[in-house]
């Protein structure tokens, strides 16, 4: 897929050769010692860069998607893994990312859109990428309706060129209490509602990164917006619920 196409303009913030020298530095060195000794560089060549390009992604969301910008503190995710009950217990993230979800429906599951950086490549993506037991059955029921509509979105968001076909991660069957010969069947058995682009690691370290990031998002807009309609309409206290916490 070419990186050198994009609708917007080609100057931008984006990472430096420091930044994967340092990400690089830490897949063989994920521990406490080394990061707190490389911090500084931590925070100017990775943090600050990543807060910048949050925010200029604000910038070009403000033009197809102002219900999703968020400040760029949060937008951007820590590179502290929990590994509270993880087997790999390095501490630190190999990668940088970010997320944006609908204004209001952060706690709920919302879809939204999402970018993580690394030296092995650049993955974006929107969409619901995971969705919990109640966000998936929501998005399920509305499909029994609105199936033909998610089809056409789908099909225009692949004939951008900017993102790959759903993949889905599909059911054999179709889901417990869906009719198998429901015109929706085969779309009720995705567990999984984003889509992607791959972009090379080294895309992030053009002028023109933030730009293709945003071509990518806005094809990728009618989904996230599809999706938010059904998900808006589930409450924390469901998901607690589903969670086991209530």
């Amino acid at each position: 897929m070419s990186t050198s196409t994009s609708t917007h303009a080609s100057a931008g913030p984006h990472l430096s050769e420091a930044s994967f020298d340092f990400l690089e530095e830490l897949e063989h060195r994920n521990n406490r010692e080394w990061f707190l000794e490389h911090k500084p560089t931590y925070e100017l060549e990775l943090k600050e860069r990543m807060l910048l390009i949050a925010d200029a992604i604000n910038v070009g969301l403000t033009d197809f998607a102002p219900e999703h910008v968020r400040p760029p503190a949060k937008a951007v995710m820590r590179i502290y893994r929990d590994v509270r009950f993880a087997r790999d217990k390095t501490p630190y993230k190999t990668h940088l990312a970010a997320f944006w979800p609908r204004q209001g429906l952060e706690k709920t599951g919302g879809a939204g859109y999402f970018v993580q950086i690394g030296v092995h490549g650049v993955m974006i993506a929107a969409g619901s990428y995971m969705p919990a037991a109640p966000q998936l059955f929501a998005i399920r029921q509305y499909l029994l309706e609105h199936h033909q509509q998610m089809r056409r979105v789908l099909s225009a968001v692949e004939r951008t060129g900017l993102a790959d076909p759903l993949e889905g991660n599909r059911l054999i069957r179709s889901p417990k209490g869906f009719d198998a010969e429901h015109p929706a069947a085969d779309l009720l058995r995705n567990r999984q509602w984003a889509v992607t682009s791959n972009l090379p690691g080294d895309a992030a370290l053009g002028a023109d990164f933030t730009a293709l990031v945003l071509d990518r998002f806005r094809a990728m807009t009618p989904l996230v917006n599809l999706l938010n309609v059904p998900l808006a309409e589930v409450t924390p206290i469901q998901r607690e619920a589903a969670a086991g916490r209530r």
